[in-house]
């Protein structure tokens, strides 16, 4: 009978690979924030308009975003390697 194995994901290497994963859906964020305002007029003038206050809550909503869907994702790719091994 195979003994069950804890989740890697609570392990200290399972950690470091999710905050891997935020800080890479985090730049992804800022990326996309950035070519948003570069690629569209409109949401350049929004933001403008709107003040420096805009800016850092549109990017802050984004890399948050992108942050928290990167980390789900990591945390099923290590759930899924851990069930394949």
């Amino acid at each position: 009978m195979r003994t069950k194995k804890s989740s890697e994901l609570i392990s200290a290497s399972g950690l470091i690979k999710l905050m891997t994963h935020a800080m890479m859906g985090a730049a992804l964020g800022l990326t996309f924030s950035l070519a948003l305002v570069l690629s569209n007029p409109a949401v350049a003038n929004l933001l403008n308009n709107g003040g420096s206050q805009a800016a850092i809550v549109f990017t802050i909503i984004l890399v948050t975003t992108f942050a928290i869907g990167a980390t789900l994702t990591g945390a099923v790719f290590i759930l899924a390697e851990d069930d394949q091994t």
